[in-house]
């Protein structure tokens, strides 16, 4: 089953919002007729469980045609009228030959340009008409071993998806492999290979090379190599589709808003007549991971390397390989996976403990897994503090052998068990409210790696029904198992030369380890009835309707204000956002260092009487989630969590505001992390880009600017709670619950949390003044350099636009601008230059303050074509604020944003993103009936005036990141 492996909805018509909207069920389910029969069912033979015991999922249709395609069809209507379509090959990278290197890829890239029904270019526009969006919608991906087609069809009817299924299959079946295609998609093949080019790219190479010597996949990555793209011929790529693109290695998956008859006779319909001529060619040996001959079988330590990479962070990655074999995908072999699960839980626990104690690394972790069919691996990853890599290894070594030798506590067992048993039952909870596309991928998943498919109920049967196994005996004789294995392999990532040698590497990992058992945690589970009252309950003063839908206001006497609002379509669902004090405004010049450290050690500082390690085990068996961002306007808490939950995911958030803790340990790891990825981002342009951009995009304001090391090592503990002290206490508060939840419980929870909180401290006018500023001088580009390949490059076209709440309906007109102008880009650059794989357009327009909204074009270029990526924005932009688009540019970006809201607006949290703010900001409100109109009548004339008024007469912010000059001249930067 392959959760094991690896780790009926209401429909609103947005077209309602006027007053109120209403709810309406899905009207778009196609019922079967007589003449929706399929031939090859075979209800009571499903090929994808063949041979295991493992609960047949009856809500899945198998088929099988006498050509060999195979087929897997299920009625979902989530979201409604959403037909979603999955065609995979089974061949990948693996699949190649030496001089076909990149093909598999490069034949997913011709499928789209050009097909048996389709002309040059016409497929991605054609769905793009019907809904579909380039990237999320109509896609693919190549991996090693598969090559997965999709397409996510929104708004289908009978006719649409009839149509688009012939479509896709014929695009699949029938590309047209010519050599003006592969003049045109090689570049744009090769474009995207030097985007991926760089640190990362290298320290992948390198890995993977090591770790999977003498298979296949150490030499055959996707992306493939430029010599044997660039000698593609016409004929090569047809004989390599020819020999792999055959009906008996395609499995077809089709999820939809439709009976299920009626989506089997369509693939049927459209499969059934595909032919290749000659037999089958079995898939090559991938081959095993052989230990060298005469290793100790106690310790086979075979291929290490050393992997060196300036300005990189230290990292440590050793595996325990075995080989990959074809299991029976049967319950008992579940249930082992589940019995290793939990042990790699309770290691993986102990780690982190380590590690927060003031370890030698910064973090560390283990886990097994199944790769591309090669390798069945337990792999252990870490990252050195410092350059004494030897001390960190032997610590986490130090806590595995621990965890070999003694059995762990039961204690240490229960909570890794109840955090599984918390989302087993999540799992079951939200089955119903599934996305049919991500129904589709599970199929497809468990086709490439060989096992079955189950329902999230037997998942929790098949988990609970082990309970008598989960004892430390058994946990310990598991852990065991994730240990043993054919060969060990290692590599190691240093950014100094010399640091360590291949000798010393296999000397560490060969030289016999004391176990530790400081990381061990015995400590009894905590309570939160024993946790200290966040102050005296207080009631709502006043209980109002918000004006949209049953959505109600709630104020406190304390002045926090709270949203509320029970949609029960998401079973056992509950969204919780507290927004409160005044973001990015509420820092001072001097304090960005404490805003760049708040993300990463807040949380983590603990709350109350409660540090790190206690909210690990007060979270334990409950459904929890603490994420923290900073908004330009306001603070922001998040948490996923359900009913039973709720007032403990309440009170978490009101204690920190109420009671935070203020660890340092958690303060000087975050520290430690920025220090080592500080070097990193000279490296390549989109680093660069990450470092720099922000503060360059906001006139250079000291609260944007990356930390330098010198300012990481200035930082101090009680500075950090200092700022952070002022800032949890400062400006209002509002908390958003949204969910199926229960009403009463909901507020008299809210009442015991945020309604005990103490007065909030008012926002001063000093920091209410502060603005986003753009830079006033745009009239010379900005140029930054890098570390790396000279072949890599980035660029940055940036206009100032809008902000503020009163805007939404203008911010929503110029999202659509920023897609025409994206699409235009794309075209220029990638489909008739091949200069560029992925350029892109975006818009920002922040709604908690009146600046800092922007409208950027992004692209990864080779440095020589930077003016042309110049010229081609600025002969857009031009263009666009001139004549404006043309009705069709118009409307290729409105249906699929059409499609995406009625989508979208079946969840809870769609409405959340739409309302947050409008306890205080009416603007929220009066701007949410106007959301369809503003994106379904937009009109050219409006594009561009749009255009006019941010493009024209101005001159943009243009930032350049090319090479330095020289071999290891360190980049320029602010």
């Amino acid at each position: 089953m392959t959760f094991f492996s690896r780790a009926a909805c209401a429909f609103l018509p947005l077209f309602l919002l006027a007053p109120v909207p209403a709810l309406a069920q899905s009207p778009c389910t196609l019922q079967a007729t007589p003449a929706d029969t399929p031939q090859y069912a075979m209800p009571d033979d499903p090929w994808i469980y063949r041979g295991t015991d493992i609960p047949v999922d009856e809500k899945w249709l198998f088929g099988e045609l006498p050509n060999g395609v195979r087929y897997a069809v299920r009625q979902n209507n989530v979201p409604p009228c959403q037909m979603s379509l999955r065609i995979a090959i089974d061949a990948g990278s693996l699949n190649e030959g030496d001089d076909e290197r990149g093909f598999a890829h490069l034949v997913e890239h011709l499928t789209f340009r050009q097909s048996r029904d389709f002309g040059p270019g016409e497929a991605i526009p054609h769905f793009q008409r019907l809904g579909a969006s380039l990237g999320s919608d109509t896609n693919a991906i190549t991996s090693p071993t598969q090559t997965v087609y999709k397409l996510d069809l929104p708004n289908a009817n009978r006719a649409t998806l009839d149509e688009s299924i012939g479509l896709f299959a014929g695009m699949v079946i029938a590309p047209t492999l010519s050599s003006d295609n592969l003049a045109a998609d090689v570049p744009i093949v090769l474009s995207e290979r030097r985007e991926q080019a760089g640190p990362s790219r290298r320290i992948q190479d390198q890995t993977t090379q090591i770790l999977y010597a003498g298979q296949r996949l150490a030499e055959r990555l996707p992306i493939g190599t430029v010599d044997s793209l660039e000698g593609a011929t016409q004929g090569s790529v047809r004989a390599f589709h020819d020999r792999w693109y055959r009906p008996e290695n395609a499995v077809v998956v089709l999820v939809g808003d439709a009976d299920e008859k009626v989506l089997a006779a369509m693939v049927e319909k459209h499969f059934a007549d595909w032919q290749v001529d000659g037999s089958v060619t079995p898939a090559p040996d991938f081959g095993d991971p052989v230990a060298p001959a005469g290793a100790d079988p106690a310790n086979p330590v075979g291929e290490v390397s050393v992997i060196v990479e300036p300005g990189q962070p230290r990292g440590f990655t050793y595996a325990v390989l075995r080989p990959w074999v074809q299991i029976v995908d049967n319950l008992e072999y579940n249930r082992q996976n589940l019995l290793r699960s939990v042990a790699a839980a309770v290691v993986n626990r102990r780690l982190e403990t380590q590690a927060r104690s003031g370890g030698s690394y910064l973090y560390a972790q283990i886990g097994q897994d199944k790769i591309s069919r090669s390798v069945d691996g337990t792999f252990v990853q870490f990252a050195p503090i410092s350059e004494d890599w030897e001390a960190a290894l032997a610590e986490v070594r130090g806590v595995i052998a621990d965890a070999l030798q003694q059995p762990p506590s039961q204690a240490e067992i229960d909570q890794a068990v109840a955090q599984f048993d918390v989302a087993f039952v999540d799992s079951v909870e939200q089955s119903r409210i599934q996305a049919g596309s991500a129904l589709a991928d599970q199929v497809v998943q468990a086709v490439d790696i060989r096992e079955a498919i189950a329902s999230p109920e037997t998942f929790l049967d098949v988990f609970r029904s082990i309970a008598p196994r989960f004892t430390p005996e058994q946990v310990l004789e598991a852990t065991r198992e994730l240990f043993s294995g054919e060969v060990i392999r290692a590599a190691y990532l240093t950014p100094e030369p010399g640091e360590a040698d291949v000798a010393q590497l296999r000397a560490a990992l060969q030289t016999p380890v004391t176990a530790s058992a400081l990381a061990r945690d015995d400590a009894e589970a905590i309570d939160f009835a024993d946790l200290p009252a966040i102050g005296a309950p207080a009631s709502p003063a006043v209980i109002e309707p918000l004006g949209v839908f049953d959505i109600e206001r709630l104020t406190f006497p304390n002045g926090v204000r709270a949203l509320i609002w029970d949609r029960n379509n998401e079973p056992g669902r509950v969204t919780v956002r507290v927004r409160f004090g005044a973001g990015w405004q509420g820092f001072a010049p001097d304090e960005g260092v404490y805003a760049q450290m708040g993300p990463l050690a807040l949380v983590n500082s603990g709350v109350g009487p409660l540090d790190q390690n206690d909210l690990d085990r007060i979270a334990a068996g409950s459904k929890l989630g603490f994420e923290f961002s900073i908004d330009d306007g306001t603070f922001v808490f998040q948490g996923l969590t359900r009913q039973e939950d709720l007032e403990n995911q309440l009170y978490l958030f009101a204690a920190k505001l109420a009671m935070p803790g203020w660890d340092a340990a958690p303060f000087e790891r975050a520290k430690a992390s920025a220090k080592i990825a500080y070097n990193s981002y000279a490296r390549d342009p989109g680093g660069v880009l990450n470092r720099d951009l922000d503060w360059l995009l906001r006139d250079r304001d000291p609260r944007f600017a990356t930390a330098t090391p010198a300012q990481l090592d200035a930082a101090t503990p009680d500075q950090f709670r200092e700022v952070w002290s002022r800032l949890l206490s400062q400006g209002p508060v509002e908390v958003d619950v949204f969910g199926d939840i229960d009403r009463q419980a909901t507020i008299d929870a809210l009442s015991r949390t945020f309604g005990a909180l103490d007065q909030r401290e008012p926002l001063p006018a000093s920091v209410t003044s502060r603005q986003m500023a753009f830079p006033e001088d745009t009239s010379e580009p900005v140029t930054l350099t890098f570390d790396g390949d000279t072949d890599q490059g980035a660029a940055v076209v940036a206009w100032e636009t809008g902000a503020g709440s009163a805007g939404l309906p203008e911010s929503r007109k110029l999202y659509l601008l920023s897609q025409i102008f994206s699409n235009r880009l794309i075209d220029g650059l990638r489909e008739r230059a091949g200069a560029a794989y992925s350029p892109m357009v975006s818009s920002s327009w922040p709604l908690d303050v009146d600046s800092g909204g922007l409208t950027f074009a992004l692209v990864q270029i080779d440095p020589s074509l930077l003016p042309a990526f110049y010229d081609e924005a600025a002969e857009i932009a031009a263009d666009l604020a001139a004549n404006g688009p043309s009705p069709d540019e118009l409307a290729l970006v409105q249906e699929p944003i059409r499609q995406y809201l009625n989508r979208a607006q079946t969840g809870h949290t769609f409405w959340l993103n739409q309302l947050e703010g409008a306890a205080f900001d009416a603007n929220r409100v009066t701007n949410i009936r106007t959301i369809w109109s503003d994106y379904d009548e937009a009109s050219v004339a409006e594009m561009q005036a749009l255009a006019k008024k941010y493009f024209a007469g101005t001159q943009p912010l243009r930032v350049s990141v090319v090479p330095a000059e020289g071999a290891g001249t360190a980049a320029a930067g602010r």
